[in-house]
């Protein structure tokens, strides 16, 4: 689970570091004053879209059957078996 909240974070926050590194490569900014006229709102829903696109598209293309049946971890012989769905 801390995956993937780790994932979730850095997708969020990847227009923000793109931002950030393009304005001190190219325009030379201080890092002081990085975010004094930032599009934050743009950044922001930047980070929203790109989070839900990735999401969607990891909920579509993830592996078991449309209407299967999901079956939970167990433990078999001391060691722990995935969950699957049939």
């Amino acid at each position: 689970m801390l995956r993937i909240a780790l994932i979730d974070i850095l997708l969020f926050a990847l227009p923000f570091l793109i931002y950030g590194a393009y304005r001190v490569a190219v325009k030379g900014t201080a890092p002081g004053d990085l975010w004094k006229d930032a599009p934050v709102f743009w950044l922001l829903a930047a980070g929203c879209g790109l989070l839900l696109v990735v999401m969607a598209t990891f909920i579509q293309f993830s592996n078991g059957e449309r209407g299967g049946t999901y079956h939970p971890p167990v433990i078999e012989d001391g060691k722990i078996k995935p969950g699957t769905i049939d």
